[in-house]
């Protein structure tokens, strides 16, 4: 039932804001003025709220206060309000009324958070400063195809579609199987750039291309996150330092042991967004 869902048009399904996939489709054509992005923004008010409120959180310490969207944007500069615009959207996604799907939910944002700020360190701290942005938006959406899962599942169950135990043992079992190949036709279905594409669909995969260093560096925190707990599937005895990913940036063990503290200090609580 989930498949059939699944199989159409996934541009239905409520895991991306309008504003911010068009955003994301300026910067990478890039032929786009700062006013066009500032229009954009305040078409949604309620979006444009909620990115002011993000971009005065913690998550930005040491930064001035932003009193309106164009101080965001030109104190930020274009990548970073457009990572600030999906992830005020996305956090209104990662909802539901059913107890064991919120829970799901819960976890998967929190996860979503801490990849992405540890992907966007990990860039800067690995000699890829200038990645640090894209770094950040693919870790965010790495595991979008997670999330339309359970959304459809979600709509399913609302609608009485099925009457089946819903435990965390067959969810984990459907994430597994099917969210790189959702996330990556979510990806394609709303034009968004390749890069993400790529690591929407090959961030777990045992065969990848070491240079694409966007896809290494989420892939290394996404690791991190699993080591440290802040993951669906955490695993203690993920070893950084003996990882492929770590040999291809050429990080030391230093910096790893940073990187788990990045990450488990990142999430809902550091970005000061409701999870």
């Amino acid at each position: 039932m989930i498949r059939d869902r699944l199989a159409g048009d996934l541009r239905g399904l409520p895991v991306f804001h309008s504003v911010a996939v068009k955003l994301q489709q300026m910067l990478a054509s890039r032929d786009f003025r700062m006013e066009e992005v500032i229009r954009l923004i305040g078409e949604d008010q309620a979006l444009a709220s909620q990115v002011l409120k993000m971009g005065n959180s913690s998550f930005y310490t040491g930064l001035s206060k932003v009193a309106t969207i164009k101080d965001a944007v030109v104190r930020l500069g274009a990548q970073e309000i457009a990572n600030l615009v999906m992830m005020a959207s996305q956090a209104e996604q990662y909802t539901s009324g059913h107890p064991v799907l919120d829970s799901f939910l819960q976890k998967l944002w929190d996860h979503a958070l801490c990849c992405a700020t540890g992907a966007a360190w990990l860039a800067s701290r690995a000699g890829y400063a200038s990645l640090a942005a894209e770094a950040f938006m693919g870790g965010l959406l790495h595991d979008i195809g997670k999330l339309a899962i359970i959304k459809a599942l979600d709509g399913i169950l609302q609608a009485g579609g099925t009457k089946a135990n819903v435990s965390e043992v067959l969810i984990n079992e459907i994430l597994d199987t099917m969210h790189e190949d959702v996330g990556h036709r979510l990806m394609l279905a709303w034009c968004l750039p390749e890069t993400y594409c790529s690591i929407a669909v090959n961030h777990h995969r045992a065969e990848y291309d070491g240079n694409d260093i966007l896809l290494v560096i989420v892939r290394l925190a996404n690791l991190a996150c699993r080591k440290v707990g802040k993951a669906l599937s955490p695993d203690p005895t993920v070893a950084l330092f003996g990882a492929p990913e770590a040999q291809f940036l050429g990080v030391k063990e230093i910096t790893l042991a940073e990187l788990e503290i990045v990450v488990e200090d990142a999430g809902t609580q550091a970005a000061g967004v409701p999870g």
